[in-house]
């Protein structure tokens, strides 16, 4: 009998296997069946499951074993780490560039630079300027998309310069007032609240 350490352990590593195998092929029955049992004993029975412990292994098919493993992975609240998926990391420091500019049209100078930090265990990407680093750590699924990216990167930048340099950043030169990362139809931008909400510029455009 696992403790709930050990299955946390089982868990992230048969996740971690699927979802590598799904990636780069070479999905087996086995792994998946385990974590489908795992997940039933932990009382989340879901249609995934419940089919995978129903039906014989035998006769699941390549296309049933991709499906019913995605279905686990969301299951489980799977999300992949910077180790299982390096993109997320890459995607992460192109924002990290883009945002980058802002903060040298605003006449700020000093490194920035994305890290990991020992103490975190949940393994997230901290922004790092002129050695230091405060604020939003960012998670690694930030990296799936590279408006969203931008728009948690913006907002971690923000925070660590705001508290090394104890101003506020970046600011609308309209109404005096500081900006914040959104959306505007998909894209990331900085907005300012002063005189109704409005979009100052795309991150990485500031005037």
């Amino acid at each position: 009998m696992h403790s709930d350490e050990q299955a946390n352990q089982v868990v992230e590593e048969l996740t971690g296997h699927i979802y590598t195998a799904l990636r780069d092929g070479g999905l087996e029955a086995e792994p998946v069946v385990e974590l489908a049992s795992l997940l039933e004993a932990w009382g989340k029975s879901t249609p995934a499951t419940r089919e995978l412990l129903e039906r014989p292994a035998t006769h699941l098919t390549t296309a049933d074993l991709t499906r019913l493993s995605e279905s686990l992975l969301g299951d489980a609240n799977f999300e992949p780490t910077f180790a299982l998926e390096p993109r997320l990391w890459t995607t992460l420091e192109h924002a990290l560039e883009v945002v980058e500019r802002d903060v040298r049209t605003s006449g700020i100078t000093g490194t920035l630079r994305l890290v990991t930090q020992d103490w975190d265990s949940s393994g997230l990407a901290w922004v790092e300027f002129q050695g230091g680093y405060h604020g939003n750590g960012i998670e690694p699924i930030a990296g799936s998309s590279a408006q969203g990216a931008l728009a948690d990167v913006a907002d971690a930048v923000q925070e660590t310069i705001m508290e090394l340099i104890r101003k506020v950043w970046p600011v609308c030169t309209t109404h005096d007032q500081g900006l914040h990362a959104g959306y505007e139809h998909g894209t990331a931008v900085w907005r300012c609240t002063g005189d109704g909400t409005h979009t100052v510029a795309p991150v990485g455009e500031l005037p």
